[in-house]
């Protein structure tokens, strides 16, 4: 029967080549068309699927029905949701009985959901990400609900499996986890896909419930093949889904399923480069439990190192050399997928940043490639013009691989050969001919293959290795003799050959080095002779050296960090110029190795953000991490506060920072962190205890603020300096937090500062965020750790000592409410501004100044041969002194002077305000930015502050003129006498 002219297709926008294909095989669509009306639109995209696929067609023609069923469910027309196969397939196989009943509903449900997804693709009703995450949501579901029907059917023959009954008496139920692969993990399917599964199973035990009992992995490998059968063998419906076991530990050798423990130890102990890539997208597909989701979270540490790890490209290039053999062997350069250019190429490259930086980045452990490429370029600085490029690329080629594989349903990534085969693909991609298409796809590949290559190129040096190699490999490898070995240090340029020979020798002799794994020793091979060629250049070159080798020592059992310098030449070149310049710097990456990826890229490490970028980069890595890991957020603020104090160390290496703006880098950097741990210690009280509340039970909100004193209240941190802090409250003590576990208003801000310090505090295996010191509190450690505000107001105009008015110059709020933060400033200003009779305030400030020198100061027989940076007379305590002194004697007149915290706006004011003059201002503030510049120098080289007699005697002169004229002059004359003079 043939179909009236009505029917007949309008091949105005099918290209000539191709109108006889149509005309060819619309006839076997007679008995589908018989009876249903279609659109124009619908018509024409049954024209296209009629040359982009003759697999919907002969589904179409076995089934004449299917079209209808599909139009009259709208089912062709509109997306489906993410549980639609599971529904539906579910509802499905509710009365099926055995195992043949299973395996014909599955191809059945299969043909008509592939050909909706191949009509919708075909016409471009979906797009790219919509049919792969649709083909992974019908595998998700075809697996899952089959493995439910399958383990029931077998319990009834062999019984349920459980685990050994443990101390206590109790065993569990067991059930077989499936973990999907590849494109399945990721939800990338494609249009004929074969999927990657691997079988695994709690724990060991036996069946329980029918006379023949068997152990948990007999049950769980014979539920497998159960599994692979039903979704993989071909009968006359076809087949559901290929099956692919390859990936599973020890691969085709081993049991098809395999204990938690069991995998767990397989990974730990044999896991290879390769099955880092390939877990990455690891997911569970069925089974999903709490001890599942436990073995997911225990792999990770394989997958993700928690340092920066450049080997993922050493065994990518390894892997690409592979693939490239297997490409020229087979002849596979058309393959969309394995060719140059192809999808596999974009998934390594994304995967590789994945492995270098997933550990220490979050987001980079996602699964699906899409959602990893747009987050390259602020992860780890590709340029977004390149991630446009890749992302562009990477749905052209899935939309081609859709197109060659929709024609036949078979799984392959190869464009066909024929004339006719190539220009129905390009028609399926949108193209009226296939030379435009090809030129476009190589375009496309072009550009990934370029990328690819950049991205994987052998890093190159400016040294031309060809000599410099083998010479100071030789000398590594003890082949020289003394003599030979120290010529050659002599000749390479090192100040002290002699000296430089021996710490070359001295570590290649070392313990560690003698047991080193061979692929470690080489990664040693391949560093040292380019830091050698670095070092050598230095004006230092023998003590570069051994800053080096000892960080070079610190990091050999983790050879990734080798790998890390080799990949990165850049990195290697700052690395000696900044140890070279600083044993603190050395020092630093020596206990702290994973901050040796912040010298990548020198335009980051010379540049530290200011305030406002340092709390946006603070709060979105926070915000990467589970609140309830706080294992992992005390690591990533310490890595956050490492590393940013490495780049202002850089930074002031380098000259590109001055003085002040080193401090107020350092001090913003506290800020951010305090704020962050803030919010930390406020989620964590707020969740136990809720909310604190007024009298009438309503809530307040956080009413607590924190202060700052000392360097960090002036705004004049260093890189040792500790935080001394005060926190306060402004809450009704008496009243209670609205949470399930209620406390006092007091009690609930004494546990918030106690995790705070808690936070700040804690050594952890990235070390500790700051020492802190709470003696300033009222009444000091005898006190309370919180006070309230009105409290802490009453103290310091009853009870507080000079010195601690003298403190308050310099304190400031730093977190917390900002209305609290308003009422503390303003009795701040009228604390300081109270009148003060001067001789009585003179002599308690003269009194502690001599009893800090006595205690902290050089001892007297030695003050003609050293000066102590601070307390030394003429030192920064006298200028801070004289400037707090001041302040409290004048404040009361001249309220504009404690306005500011730090000490060089203060004496800014004092000038201003004409209580200093401009000779003596000028050279306090002078004196003041050489002692902190002086104390930068010496934490940098590691040295203390007691420096020789002779150092910056001019300013200390001018210190303690100025000291003897108004503190000691001033017991003999009132103040304004100086001020006036």
């Amino acid at each position: 029967m043939h179909l009236p002219d009505t029917y007949l297709p309008d091949l105005n926008a099918v290209p000539i080549c191709l109108q006889q294909h149509v005309l060819d095989q619309w006839p076997r669509l007679d008995a589908c068309l018989q009876d249903l009306t279609l659109s124009a639109e619908q018509l024409a995209g049954l024209v296209k699927v009629v040359v982009g696929s003759d697999f919907v067609v002969e589904q179409l023609q076995r089934k004449p029905e299917m079209l209808a069923d599909l139009i009259a469910s709208n089912a062709l027309d509109v997306e489906s949701p993410a549980d639609h196969y599971a529904i539906k397939l579910s509802a499905l196989l509710t009365n099926i009985e055995n195992q043949q009943q299973l395996e014909r509903q599955l191809r059945l449900f299969r043909q008509i959901e592939m050909v909706r997804i191949i009509w919708r693709d075909l016409n471009r009703s979906a797009n790219t990400r919509q049919t792969i995450r649709e083909l992974s949501a019908l595998a998700d579901a075809c697996v899952e609900i089959s493995l439910t029907k399958l383990y029931d059917w077998l319990c009834l023959r062999f019984g349920t499996p459980y685990s050994i009954v443990d101390e206590y008496g109790n065993s569990q139920q067991q059930h077989l986890v499936v973990l999907g692969m590849g494109k399945l993990g990721a939800g990338e399917l494609n249009l004929s896909s074969d999927i990657d599964l691997m079988f695994c199973y709690p724990e060991n035990g036996v069946t329980q419930g029918q006379k023949k009992s068997i152990d948990n992995q007999d049950f769980f490998i014979r539920l497998g093949k159960q599994l692979i059968r039903v979704l993989d063998a071909p009968t006359v419906d076809g087949f559901v889904f290929r099956v692919d076991m390859r990936l599973r530990p020890f691969g085709s050798i081993s049991p098809l399923a395999c204990s938690f423990i069991a995998m767990e130890n397989y990974y730990q102990q044999h896991g290879r480069e390769w099955e880092r890539y390939a877990m990455i997208k690891a997911r569970i597909v069925a089974g999903v439990c709490p001890a599942a989701l436990q073995l997911m979270r225990d792999l990770k540490p394989f997958v993700f190192r928690k340092y920066i790890d450049y080997s993922a490209f050493e065994s990518l290039r390894e892997m690409k050399a592979l693939i490239n053999s297997e490409v020229r062997r087979k002849g596979l350069k058309n393959n969309v997928k394995l060719g140059s250019g192809g999808i596999r190429e974009i998934e390594f490259i994304a995967q590789a940043f994945q492995l270098i930086r997933g550990g220490r980045d979050q987001r980079l452990q996602q699964k699906a490639l899409l959602d990893i490429l747009p987050l390259l370029p602020e992860a780890v600085a590709v340029p977004q013009k390149f991630v446009d490029q890749l992302t562009a690329a990477y749905l052209f080629l899935r939309d081609t691989e859709h197109a060659i594989q929709a024609i036949s349903d078979r799984q392959t990534q190869e464009l066909p050969k024929g004339a006719l085969e190539l220009q129905r693909i390009a028609f399926s991609l949108g193209f009226s001919d296939s030379d435009t298409f090809i030129q476009t796809l190589d375009q496309h590949r072009q550009n990934v293959s370029s990328y690819f290559a950049e991205t994987l190129a052998t890093p190159e040096n400016d040294e031309d290795p060809s000599g410099i190699d083998n010479d100071w490999l030789l000398l590594w490898e003890l082949k020289l003799s003394v003599e030979e070995a120290s010529e050659l240090c002599a000749e390479k340029g090192f100040d002290q050959p002699d000296s430089a020979r021996k710490l070359i020798v001295d570590m290649a002799e070392s313990k560690v080095a003698k047991l080193l794994q061979p692929v470690s020793v080489d990664r040693l091979k391949t560093v040292i002779p380019l830091l050698m060629s670095e070092i050598c250049a230095t004006a230092n070159s023998t003590q570069t050296l051994a800053r080096v080798l000892k960080l070079i020592t610190a990091i050999l059992r983790r050879s990734a960090y080798l790998v890390l310098l080799a990949e990165n030449p850049s990195a290697l070149k700052q690395l000696v110029k900044l140890c070279s310049a600083s044993s603190w710097f050395a020092d630093t990456l020596t206990k702290q190795p994973v901050l040796l990826d912040e010298l990548i890229t020198p335009q980051t490490l010379y540049a530290p953000p200011d305030k406002q970028q340092l709390d946006s980069e603070l709060n979105q890595q926070m915000l990467r991490i589970p609140e309830e890991d706080e294992e992992q957020l005390m690591d990533s603020l310490r890595y956050f506060k490492h590393a940013h104090v490495l780049r202002v160390a850089a930074s002031e290496i380098a000259g590109v920072l001055p003085l002040m703006k080193v401090s107020d880098y350092l001090t913003w950097l506290a800020e951010s962190i305090l704020s962050s741990v803030l919010n930390m210690a406020w989620r964590a009280l707020v969740e136990k205890y809720g909310v604190p509340c007024d009298a009438e039970g309503e809530e307040q909100g956080r009413d607590f603020i924190v202060l700052a004193y000392g360097k960090m209240g002036g705004i004049e941190l260093s890189y040792a300096s500790d935080l001394d802090l005060v926190f306060l409250h402004g809450a009704d003590s008496n009243a209670y937090t609205k949470g399930k576990k209620s406390i006092s208003n007091a009690v609930f801000y004494t546990r918030l500062g106690q995790r705070v310090i808690h936070i700040l505090n804690t050594f952890t295996p990235s070390g500790q965020l700051y020492e802190i010191d709470m003696r300033l509190r009222p009444a000091g450690n005898s006190g309370m750790l919180v006070s309230t505000l009105s409290a802490w107001e009453s103290y310091q105009l009853k009870e507080a000592w000079t010195w601690e008015h003298q403190a308050l110059v310099r304190a400031r709020v730093v977190g917390g409410n900002p209305k609290l933060a308003t009422k503390f400033e303003k009795i701040r200003k009228q604390l300081l501004g109270q009148s003060r009779e001067l001789p009585a305030l003179l002599g308690s400030v003269q009194e502690m100044r001599e009893k800090m020198r006595s205690h902290l100061g050089s001892p007297e027989v030695q003050q003609s041969l050293q000066f102590n940076l601070k307390q030394d007379r003429g030192g920064i305590v006298d200028i801070e002194f004289l400037v707090q002194y001041f302040c409290l004697a004048y404040a009361a007149s001249h309220p504009k002077i404690i306005t500011y915290t730090d000490n060089i706006r203060i004496l800014d004011a004092l000038e201003s305000a004409a209580i200093l003059n401009e000779e003596d201002a000028q050279a306090l503030r002078e004196a003041y930015k050489a002692y902190r510049a002086m104390g930068h120098r010496q934490v940098m080289q590691e040295q203390s502050n007691t420096l020789d007699a002779e150092t910056l005697t001019e300013h200390r002169t001018q210190v303690s003129r100025i000291w003897e004229q108004v503190m000691e002059g001033g017991k003999l004359r009132p103040l304004h006498n100086y001020c006036a003079r």
